[in-house]
């Protein structure tokens, strides 16, 4: 059987509050899951994912509430997501901070992967939990598509809702499509193929009401140093990518000081690339192919923008690299994938 990995500490809390506010015994629980309750004050710390199941199971058997993720949702903050809550609540925008959520989120845990997609003139932000348990999965789903709501609505002091919800589950027993029009304030659409919140693209501008660009920057060094030591287990060139992604902001990083995060030298690094069918060249033209094509078809920065961020000295050199990539030029891009996104 698959490992479920690790859940984060502050991710537990959300459940236990929940627990508490409806009198269950969550002491108790954390105990049989052989969860060690003096971890819980340490953030730090990390649950496996089988114990983190056990405790669901446990506090869902004690509550009998049919729609207890959802409602563990109202107790989300920023530490909620360990750091990755405190860099979203700093970006400029609701864009950005939806931006951050792939790249940082195995600092919450293993529990899911979120992805973003075009839709209309919309974007689907959509998470595919890891876990196969029929109960835990859909309480999971349940509670993410909420707490990111809520806590969007947080930080961005604003009260809109999306244009609906997808959720992959059915209608639970027990509960009524009211009780989750009440959480989320528009159409939920049960048994789709993804689990997601349709986002219109004007909210992505919204700006944040705590944003703060220079602490956003030492953040973001911060989930960087923990990032590298959760990606121990990941294969080299997933952990180079992901080291790029975060280094990107400040321009093409040099093949040194991505070796330096290994503790190898840049020969050592790239014979482990080669050997792994691949070259740090590879992974660098494919992460700002993904980041360009993401850029021009989720926001409304100008290309030579982009262009920019992605490290390119200048816009001429960005529009030859990406029309290698794509057979296209940026704007032509923008333009078709705009125009034909899914209904």
């Amino acid at each position: 059987m698959q490992s479920l990995g690790y859940t984060s500490v502050p991710a537990v809390h959300k459940y236990l509050r929940q627990a508490e506010h409806l009198g269950l015994d969550s002491q108790a629980a954390l105990l049989r899951a052989g969860i060690d309750p003096q971890i819980l004050s340490d953030n730090g710390q990390r649950i496996s994912g089988e114990a983190l199941e056990k405790l669901l199971l446990d506090l869902l058997e004690q509550g009998k509430d049919p729609l207890f993720g959802l409602h563990s949702a109202h107790f989300v903050q920023p530490g909620s997501w360990s750091v990755l809550g405190y860099i979203t609540m700093n970006c400029a925008n609701l864009g950005q901070a939806i931006e951050r959520i792939a790249p940082y989120e195995k600092l919450v845990g293993d529990m899911g992967t979120s992805h973003i997609e075009p839709h209309g003139d919309a974007i689907l932000l959509y998470w595919q939990c890891r876990h196969q348990h029929p109960l835990v999965r859909r309480h999971m789903i349940d509670n993410v598509m909420a707490s990111w709501l809520l806590y969007a609505q947080w930080i961005a002091d604003m009260q809109r809702s999306p244009q609906a919800v997808w959720l992959e589950h059915a209608l639970p027993d027990g509960a009524s499509e009211q009780d989750y029009q009440a959480v989320f304030g528009c159409p939920v659409l049960f048994n789709q193929p993804k689990s997601g919140l349709l986002i219109p693209q004007e909210y992505l501008k919204a700006p944040l009401r705590q944003a703060d660009a220079n602490l956003l920057r030492t953040l973001e060094e911060h989930a960087l140093s923990l990032m590298a030591d959760l990606d121990d287990e990941e294969p080299l060139p997933v952990r180079v990518k992901n080291t790029l992604r975060l280094l990107l902001k400040d321009g093409v990083p040099r093949k040194e000081k991505v070796a330096e995060r290994f503790n190898m030298t840049v020969r050592t690094l790239q014979r482990h690339l080669q050997a792994a069918d691949t070259s740090y060249q590879v992974i660098l033209d494919q992460l700002r192919q993904e980041l360009a094509e993401h850029y021009l078809l989720h926001t409304d920065l100008a290309i030579q923008d982009i262009a920019h961020y992605l490290g390119f000295s200048e816009p001429r050199s960005f529009h030859r690299s990406f029309k290698g990539w794509t057979g296209h030029t940026p704007g032509d891009f923008r333009q078709h994938g705009k125009g034909h996104s899914a209904p």
